[in-house]
């Protein structure tokens, strides 16, 4: 399907799958093959979905998990839906939670070599994420070092959950690396619960998936929470920092809050320099799916104006899953003069900017 206008598209979640656990072989040293082949990523799911996770037709023809050709999801995605660009967020960011560092950081370090010679190569409309071992910061750093000057990476990609705040500085590593080297931050979320992470919520562990897919905006709160009253923006001012798939609807409340609280503690965070929401509204973006959805659409207009949506808000698919978004279901109904306005900077100009995407490979084909 041919796109019906000039709206550039940019895809911020598209989940790239390894074929066959074997084709990692070639770029993980020796000593980790049996372990890979016998347990992958190691973590384990911890809740069961009764929809599945995968679309049932995104196989492809061929064989292998959805998600797993570049040439099927070129075509069955980018090209059925006028993508340009896709943005590739990796199947195992939870690699991040694997209790032995030795292995994730080798993992990781296949995965990156692999994502560029299996994808970046295949087509210029694919962007990778550099997959790193979050609680191996120095060693994540080197990663970040290594994989960068490769063509078409474009953010650094790590779990959402973690087994500290992320605004510690412990990860500060990470943050000095990717900052040096025009990368943001992204975490992706999937693994609360799971490996050598936290309990999913403060209060334990929830009981089904529908209970805790419900409430993994909580995570995301305390992650942004810690990145700004930690100062990891006033130390690394020029990081930007990707929300992916963790909701929109919370950030409003977590900034008046963080905005009213600082007014009487701010003693107690001298080296923050402004408010809380404006190291927010300056370092911070999320992306669509999934975006909560009100019966009365004004409400959510009130919701985008309160986050900025025009420059912090970014499309995301999340294909090749089960609650996939479409470019044109990615915006729900809003007034009519407010979705024009925000159209083309939600499907693709904030994120061309953010990862410096110029529109000459989608101009091209």
């Amino acid at each position: 399907m041919a796109r019906a206008d000039d709206v550039l598209i940019v895809d911020c979640d598209v989940h790239n799958a390894i074929r066959d656990p074997r084709d990692l072989l070639p770029f993980l040293p020796r000593a980790w093959h049996e372990q890979w082949l016998a347990t992958r990523v190691g973590v384990g799911a911890v809740y069961y979905s009764p929809v599945g996770v995968m679309r049932r037709d995104a196989s492809p023809p061929e064989g292998g998990p959805p998600g797993s050709s570049p040439e099927h999801l070129i075509a069955h995605h980018l090209d059925a839906y006028g993508i340009d660009y896709a943005v590739l967020t990796s199947g195992i960011p939870e690699i991040s939670l694997h209790p032995d560092p030795d292995y994730a950081n080798a993992v990781a370090s296949a995965y990156n070599d692999w994502l560029v010679e299996t994808w970046l190569s295949a087509s210029p409309r694919f962007r990778g994420s550099i997959l790193i071992n979050a609680s191996d910061p120095p060693a994540a750093a080197r990663e970040i070092e290594r994989a960068a000057p490769q063509p078409g990476m474009v953010q650094v990609v790590m779990a959402s959950a973690s087994q500290l705040p992320y605004g510690q500085r412990f990860y500060h590593p990470i943050y000095e690396a990717a900052e040096r080297n025009g990368l943001p931050v992204a975490i992706h979320p999937g693994s609360e619960g799971r490996g050598v992470a936290r309990t999913p919520t403060p209060s334990g562990y929830p009981t089904r998936y529908f209970e805790w897919h419900n409430i993994l905006p909580a995570n995301y709160m305390a992650q942004i929470n810690s990145l700004v009253s930690e100062g990891v923006f006033e130390r690394f001012p020029g990081l930007r920092f990707v929300a992916i798939e963790g909701g929109v609807a919370w950030l409003p409340h977590l900034m008046w809050r963080m905005d009213k609280n600082y007014k009487a503690l701010r003693s107690s965070v001298p080296w923050l320099k402004r408010p809380p929401s404006e190291y927010i509204h300056d370092h911070v973006l999320l992306t669509t799916q999934p975006v909560e959805e009100p019966e009365n659409p004004r409400h959510l207009a009130q919701i985008f104006e309160m986050i900025d949506a025009e420059h912090t808000l970014m499309y995301s698919s999340d294909y090749p899953h089960w609650d996939f978004d479409a470019p044109k279901q990615a915006i729900p109904p809003l007034p009519r003069d407010i979705r024009e306005r925000l159209r083309k900077r939600i499907l693709g100009e904030t994120a061309a900017e953010l990862y410096g995407l110029d529109g000459k490979e989608a101009a091209s084909r």
